[in-house]
């Protein structure tokens, strides 16, 4: 096979190789193949892999892979990196993008500060349980609140709810959030990575919602959110009936290096 061209990018420490696959030359069904580029030491190294692809009605496709090599659900942080790697192929002069990913339709803004928001899907529902909140924000999340993030073994403590019966078969997202002012600390644990990651997206979208609904009389609001990578921003709109909508979530998205494998 030719050598394949790819940028690495990062939001907030997580980090994403990404592939303009617009063409179809990429094999996607060669899941070893992904899941080696996304090896560290011995591949290009990152937590997923991105392809951009053609879109009917769209700017383009986001395909995301977790580092195990399988397609996955949605990654906010990789959807504003995407943004800002569409901009690199000159794809668009548009500070706005619209995308179709697995979870449906997203936009994009390209801040002029070099942050990227993205317009996340709206939630409809999550289940409140005695010390958790589950909820679906492109991907599936459980959410933990803690007095001190500094007591909390993050692996070791998500991998007994990620591999608890109820999660074992198809996996779910753990994180632990530490209130902190008028913000959040989130550290998250992904499956299909099975390792703590530097930031989540999804993750810390899921641990502002969570928040908002702690505090039951929010129907609006902004979170600022620290992650161990960077510094994120989530905000949000909940209706009458407890639906959260006009989700953006914002942060930097940087370009590390590109090269060919």
């Amino acid at each position: 096979m030719k050598k394949i061209p790819f940028s690495k990018y990062q939001g907030a420490g997580n980090d994403f190789v990404m592939i303009d696959n617009r063409s179809g030359f990429f094999p996607k069904e060669n899941q070893q193949l992904i899941e080696w580029i996304c090896k560290r030491r011995f591949g290009v190294g990152a937590d997923g892999l991105i392809l951009l692809e053609e879109a009917d009605g769209y700017d383009f496709r986001m395909v995301y892979y977790n580092s195990d090599g399988r397609e996955s659900s949605m990654c906010g942080n990789g959807g504003r990196c995407i943004a800002a790697f569409a901009r690199e192929l000159d794809l668009s002069r548009k500070d706005r993008l619209s995308f179709i990913a697995i979870d449906g339709p997203h936009e994009a803004i390209l801040n002029v500060d070099g942050t990227v928001s993205l317009h996340m899907s709206d939630v409809e529902s999550v289940e409140v349980g005695e010390d958790y909140f589950l909820l679906n924000t492109g991907s599936p999340h459980y959410v933990v609140f803690v007095e001190d993030l500094r007591d909390i073994n993050v692996v070791e403590s998500a991998r007994v709810i990620r591999y608890g019966d109820r999660f074992r078969k198809e996996g779910v997202n753990v994180n632990f959030v530490e209130p902190v002012g008028d913000g959040l600390k989130v550290y998250t644990y992904e499956r299909g990575v099975e390792d703590e990651t530097l930031a989540c997206g999804t993750g810390v979208t899921a641990a502002a919602l969570a928040a908002a609904i702690r505090n039951s009389g929010l129907s609006k609001g902004e979170f600022p959110i620290e992650a161990k990578g960077g510094k994120l921003k989530v905000s949000f709109e909940k209706d009458a009936g407890g639906h959260f909508k006009n989700i953006w979530l914002t942060g930097p998205a940087v370009k590390v290096f590109g090269g060919w494998f």
